[in-house]
């Protein structure tokens, strides 16, 4: 890390000094020279401005002994011992990481009445499940989850932490990561590690238009959430590998400041994530009325209805059916793609389904990079035609 310092008696005319920046990071505040978050640290200021004035100073970096640290930890996302689909994904990749490194997997898991359930992941060659039974931990609360979250981190040590992008991953991980001063990255979509066992973080960055690849080789543990559907789930074993350990915690780290006073169970809906197969309207379709000639076909496949953004901010559809970066992750088996352009962040959601067929009358669209079937041309024919082919196939 680097900053600059000023040596406020060198300074001379602050006007002068400030009129260098050409980013406007510089400013009078009684009588002194201050710096402002505008600052992109080029330098022209301790280049053009009074000699001693400004100074650009590294700061050293305190590092850590990475030999400390072991392990790849996956938290167990659940709901009253049901665990999430997502925490499967998490080990398989751990494991995968853990491979690499000579490293064993960890599992996490925390909740009321939940041992028994711990089982479960043993059939997916978890070296050991850490377990913190508690009634106070029957529903999800920040602090007491935290607490816990912390009290295994400093007792295990891991070198790796992954968290699924659920609704509660994604409330935990940054307090975790603020707590232990360590960095987080959010929504990764490849994951690998190094040798000297730092973790590769590969993420959609700038609006989707580069691939960030991320490390964090000054701290310890590396953590990083990954969004439902990016990875994949290794194969359930008969037989159980690995032990649980049941840990203790203080009680009184336990207390919240918030009580659940009940919890109303959401009428049952079936999410786009979990189909097989996805029509996504995209903004080539002309008009929201014609949706209903996409909604047919969807039907005939017994698909779902799904959509990009532009779709969704038309509010030809929900949120809840747009597929993306801003939207949500899916890995159906058949996808077909209806007028949809393919851009970066509408591909990154989807580019991992078994089967993607495009229709798109440019050619040279980005979706055809993607899909595994093409059809150029006009969906206002291509989609009636292929809507009556499916009738007569069915009816026959």
């Amino acid at each position: 890390m680097a900053k600059l310092v000023i040596n406020q008696s060198k300074v001379g005319d602050i006007k002068e000094i400030i009129s260098i920046c050409p980013f406007g990071a510089m400013e009078e505040k009684d009588g002194e020279l201050q710096i402002n978050a505008a600052c992109k640290m080029c330098k022209l200021c301790v280049k053009k401005g009074p000699e001693g004035a400004i100074e650009y100073v590294e700061e050293e970096v305190a590092s850590v002994n990475k030999e400390e640290w072991k392990g790849i930890a996956v938290y167990v996302d659940h709901i009253d011992g049901i665990i999430h689909p997502v925490t499967y994904e998490l080990i398989g990749k751990a494991k995968e990481l853990a491979g690499k490194i000579n490293h064993p997997v960890y599992a996490i898991m925390m909740g009321s009445n939940i041992t028994n359930q711990c089982h479960e992941l043993l059939h997916y060659d978890v070296d050991k499940v850490f377990v913190y039974d508690y009634e106070e931990l029957d529903r999800f609360k920040m602090e007491p989850y935290t607490a816990v979250f912390e009290n295994f981190v400093a007792n295990i040590k891991p070198t790796a932490i992954l968290v699924g992008a659920t609704s509660v991953g994604r409330q935990l991980a940054p307090r975790l990561s603020a707590r232990l001063k360590t960095g987080l990255t959010a929504d990764c979509t490849i994951l690998d590690i190094n040798e000297n066992t730092d973790l590769v973080q590969i993420r959609p960055a700038f609006g989707g238009n580069i691939m960030a690849q991320i490390l964090t080789p000054n701290h310890r543990p590396q953590m990083a959430t990954v969004r439902y559907k990016v990875m994949d789930a290794p194969k359930r074993k008969e037989n159980e590998s690995g032990e649980i350990i049941e840990c203790r915690i203080e009680t009184d780290k336990l207390n919240s400041k918030v009580d659940v006073i009940d919890i109303i169970a959401k009428e049952k809906e079936q999410f786009i994530e979990a189909s097989e197969v996805l029509v996504v309207v995209g903004r080539g379709v002309k008009k929201e009325e014609d949706i209903q000639m996409i909604q047919e076909l969807a039907d005939l496949l017994d698909g779902q209805l799904a959509c990009t953004r532009p779709v969704m901010e038309a509010g030809w559809l929900e949120a809840k059916r747009q597929v993306g970066l801003s939207g949500r992750t899916v890995r159906p088996k058949l996808i077909i793609t209806i007028g949809v352009s393919g851009s970066v962040q509408f591909t990154a959601g989807m580019n991992n389904s078994e089967h993607i067929i495009a229709i798109n009358k440019d050619e040279n669209a980005p979706i055809f990079k993607t899909a595994h079937y093409g059809l150029v041309g006009d969906l206002y024919e291509i989609i009636p035609n292929l809507i009556n082919q499916i009738k007569v196939s069915k009816g026959a």
